[in-house]
C-alpha cells in the first residue's frame, strides 16, 4: 500500500530519432523535477549524444527547464538539434 506521505506520480520520457522512438514510462515522487525524471529513466545511458546543456527539453511540446515540476501523466520530450534551418528546408522543398 501507497504512503499517503509520499505521493506518487506517472510520467513518460520519450526522445525520438528518425528510425526510433524510446517511450520509458516512471512512476516517481510528486516532488520530482524535470532533470530528476530524465536521470531516472537512465535514457541518457542509452544515448550518450543527448547533452542535457545541449539538447532542448519540453513538456507536451512545450519548451520547459530542468528544474520544473511535474505533473502525473506528463510526458517529458528530449529534442534533438536541428539539422536543418526549417525556413531554408520548406524553400527547398518548395522549389522541387
Amino acid at each position: 500500500m501507497e504512503n499517503d506521505s509520499e505521493a506518487l506520480i506517472t510520467i513518460e520520457v520519450i526522445y525520438a530519432l528518425p528510425n526510433e522512438q524510446e517511450l520509458i514510462t516512471l512512476r516517481l515522487s510528486a516532488d520530482c523535477s524535470v532533470e530528476e525524471a530524465i536521470y531516472q529513466s537512465k535514457v541518457l545511458s542509452r544515448y550518450p549524444e543527448i547533452d542535457l546543456n545541449i539538447n532542448k527539453i519540453g513538456i507536451f511540446g512545450k519548451t520547459c527547464q530542468l528544474t520544473d515540476s511535474l505533473y502525473h501523466n506528463d510526458r517529458i520530450e528530449i529534442y534533438r538539434p536541428l539539422v536543418a534551418d526549417p525556413k531554408e528546408a520548406r524553400k527547398n522543398r518548395a522549389k522541387k
